[in-house]
């Protein structure tokens, strides 16, 4: 039955995705396009097909990002509108000593259930903020959610499968199709170590309940720590292979200079490039919005929050004289290694006027946010934020 109640609900995703009837301008500080799609609440669109939307600033003040507002981000424009749940199998083969094809049934009632808490960023998000600018979807902030994923481990699967001691990697394929003959499928790829880690895992809830079809249902990769390019939607397919995976989506897209901030230079592109893996260390402000206008000598709240890639939070300094001088700000409840940690200060200006503010925060790994950075495909954001606050 619900099946039945999942296909109900999403019957109208045809006449959506394929529309911008129901958007609007109206609610977000740079007044972008707003629009509404099954199972979302407004969001902000950068394409309807595929779709991509961001999760408005304000949604991040809270420790875990509702599903309804989770950000949005497919390659292929032939995504899924309904799954038949009686016939859906997840099948595991390649070189294992039994091929599988597990219904959800199987992965809820033979496997032991895993659960962890974990952002899921886009390469690409704040890709708008990079200078000059650089091509793709002009994420600002929004391209990233914190969620509490619940599922069955990868290397629990595998083990049932019998992995066969040939194998190197595994590939990972979805059920959205390419729109033309020719367009690589969308299969990403891990080696046997990191997939068998014991924390890799294919969630089939999110925060609780089933993840929306549009964030990957029903069931998605989790790859803790990584980029969400990893983190494969409407999971169907894991084949382990006996030698490196040489698909489009790892070998030629995706790619980073194989440096730790990611970085080169416009006119000095690297040569020296790597697939994109482990999440930067970054911090955000969440609120004031921009263009938020404060009153001197009432107290206003400065928050954000901070991840990385599992070392965890260890300080988050805040300037409010442009670098000047720093101080460190409160931490929020540590909700694990791979959720990201709210921070906040009470602040009181004294004065009317601009004030330009920075964060930055500071790993368990002793690594710290960098002054600069620019890449060709705008990936990886590491930057110390900064915000400009108007005190009247």
């Amino acid at each position: 039955m619900k099946s039945l109640i999942k296909l109900t609900v999403l019957s109208s995703f045809v006449a959506v995705l394929f529309s911008c009837n129901n958007a609007e301008k109206k609610t977000n500080t740079d007044n972008r396009t707003m629009a509404k799609f099954p199972e979302k609440e407004k969001m902000i669109l950068l394409t309807d097909r595929p779709p991509q939307l961001e999760t408005p600033l304000h949604v991040f003040r809270q420790d875990f990002t509702p599903n309804e507002s989770f950000f949005v981000r497919w390659h292929l424009s032939g995504i899924l509108t309904q799954i038949d749940m009686d016939t859906f199998r997840l099948e595991v083969a390649g070189e294992v000593n039994t091929t599988l094809k597990l219904s959800m049934n199987d992965l809820k009632t033979k496997f032991k259930p895993y659960s962890i808490a974990a952002v899921c960023q886009c390469s690409g998000n704040s890709r708008k903020l990079f200078n000059p600018k650089v091509p793709g979807g002009q994420f600002t902030n929004g391209a990233m959610g914190n969620a509490l994923w619940k599922g069955v481990k990868v290397n629990d699967i595998l083990e049932i499968a019998g992995i066969k001691k040939e194998a190197v990697d595994i590939t990972f394929d979805g059920l959205d199709d390419a729109p033309f003959p020719g367009v690589p499928d969308f299969i990403k790829s891990l080696d046997v170590a990191h997939a068998m880690d014991g924390e890799v895992m294919i969630a089939y809830q999110m925060n609780g309940q089933d993840i929306p079809m549009l964030n990957g249902f029903p069931l998605k990769l989790v790859v803790p720590g990584w980029y969400a390019t990893y983190w494969v939607g409407s999971l169907h397919k894991i084949e382990v292979l006996d030698h490196p995976y040489e698909g489009f989506w790892m070998k030629k897209a995706y790619l980073i200079p194989n440096n730790p901030t990611a970085n080169e230079s416009p006119k000095d592109l690297s040569k020296d490039m790597v697939p994109i893996n482990k999440l930067s260390l970054r911090s955000i402000f969440v609120e004031p919005e921009p263009d938020t206008i404060l009153q001197h000598g009432k107290k206003a709240l400065i928050e954000g929050l901070a991840l990385d890639y599992g070392a965890g939070i260890k300080s988050v300094e805040l300037s409010l004289d442009s670098g000047k001088t720093w101080f460190e700000v409160k931490l929020d409840a540590d909700l694990g290694k791979y959720s990201w940690r709210r921070w906040r200060y009470d602040w009181t200006p004294e004065k009317k006027g601009v004030y330009h503010l920075k964060v930055k925060a500071t790993n368990n790994d002793g690594i710290t946010q960098s002054t600069a950075q620019w890449n060709r495909s705008g990936y990886q954001r590491n930057v110390i934020e900064e915000l400009d606050v108007t005190v009247d």
